[in-house]
């Protein structure tokens, strides 16, 4: 099989060599504002190597519309090789990181005393891509196939999500295509799928990368991408309340969002004029939408914004201990649902005031939400669209 030019094909060495507990020291570009209990601002730090996505809308729905208060914060959007949000959290350069189920779990296993605090992907938002006409109606078909991938991190990813649906993933091939050029390599040919999520199959379509999907969100049983802090900040009194009244922020930015999700990308899209231009509010929309359906999850199973699932958060880590990705791992240990009221304390009737009372460009006013809700799953494999 033809493969990408000069794309690695991922070894164990090469897995360990980016996923592993050093990481190289730089700057985040810090201000001086000082956060409680914190010697500068707190920081959040993304999983991907940009912050012009709209799959952080909570933030900056929360930021514009005072949700974080006086808080001392910032968001970076660190480098792109997958484990940064969990090494610059680690190792102090960050303070709570956004890492998927698969690497937090890779993360604990080298070592990182980490927590998880606040469960935004309630829902697996991971998927498949394949070209169009030729995604497997079963997905054991992908046995012996290639998968490619931004950065060799997110094989810990794939691997669970695929093991769950009784794959044998000793017989996948990964090939590191980077970041953010794989979804255009698979479009050009090479490999037989790669991996996505919920958020940005609307923006691959908006850069005509056509695609149909094996997803995640309607047939894995996994979780999803979870805020983690360091452990010991937990045992400080000043630094746990400061994350707590951090989260209520967040919180409050998917809660606005429920009520009018395209004035959450309308939000968005002011930070990001060239976002705006490249994805435009109909496929904004859309993308919202399928990031919010992760997020929000089963509502009636929940209890808040943020709240974890142990027993899924159990099988996934059984799940990757019996595939040799960590050791055993007991998710009361490494999970916490101790900060979601505090999470959840905020004013629910001023957030739906406050979104119903956007006004919306014309661009925005006439995008068809229902339409859009009605179309969510068309590109799944065999369902046409």
């Amino acid at each position: 099989m033809k493969l990408i030019k000069e794309a690695p094909m991922l070894t164990r060495r090469r897995l360990l060599q980016v996923t592993g507990a050093g990481v190289a020291m730089t700057s985040l570009g810090l201000r001086p504002a000082l956060a409680a209990g914190y010697d500068r601002p707190f920081t959040w730090i993304s999983p991907r190597g940009t912050l012009e996505v709209l799959d952080d809308y909570g933030y900056w729905v929360a930021k514009k519309y005072g949700y974080f208060g006086d808080l001392s914060i910032d968001i970076q959007p660190g480098p792109s090789d997958g484990t940064a949000t969990v090494k610059f959290v680690d190792v102090g350069q960050a303070d709570m990181g956004f890492p998927s189920p698969g690497v937090f779990s890779f993360a604990l296993k080298q070592g990182m005393k980490l927590k998880s605090v606040f469960h935004e992907g309630a829902l697996d938002t991971f998927s498949l891509a394949f070209r169009k006409g030729e995604g497997p109606k079963d997905i054991k078909g992908i046995e012996g196939k290639t998968i490619l991938l931004g950065s060799a991190a997110w094989q810990p990813i794939v691997d669970p999500m695929l093991a769950a649906q009784g794959v044998d993933i000793s017989t996948i091939k990964y090939v590191e295509a980077g970041w953010p050029t794989w979804g255009t390599a698979l479009a050009g040919g090479q490999g037989d799928a790669a991996l996505a999520w919920e958020g940005l199959r609307a923006e691959w379509i908006a850069k005509d990368l056509k695609f149909e999907y094996w997803l995640g969100v309607k047939n894995s049983p996994l979780p999803a991408n979870t805020f983690v802090v360091r452990a010991a900040d937990l045992e400080d009194a000043d630094k746990k309340a400061f994350i707590g009244q951090y989260l209520k922020g967040w919180a409050a930015g998917l809660e606005f969002a429920e009520h009018n999700p395209r004035a959450a990308v309308q939000a968005v899209f002011e930070q990001f004029p060239t976002l705006a231009s490249n994805v435009g509010p109909d496929l904004g929309t859309t993308s919202i939408l399928q990031q919010m359906n992760v997020f929000r999850g089963d509502w009636s199973k929940r209890k808040g914004w943020g709240w974890h699932d142990m027993a899924s958060w159990q099988t996934f880590f059984d799940l990757t201990a019996k595939i040799g990705q960590t050791d055993v791992i007991k998710a009361g240990d490494v999970i916490t649902n101790d900060l979601i009221p505090d999470a959840n304390s905020f004013d629910a009737a001023k957030i739906k005031a406050d979104a119903e009372g956007v006004t919306l460009t014309p661009e925005f006013a006439a995008v068809d939400v229902d339409k859009i809700k009605a179309g969510l799953f068309n590109q799944a494999i065999g369902a046409g669209g």
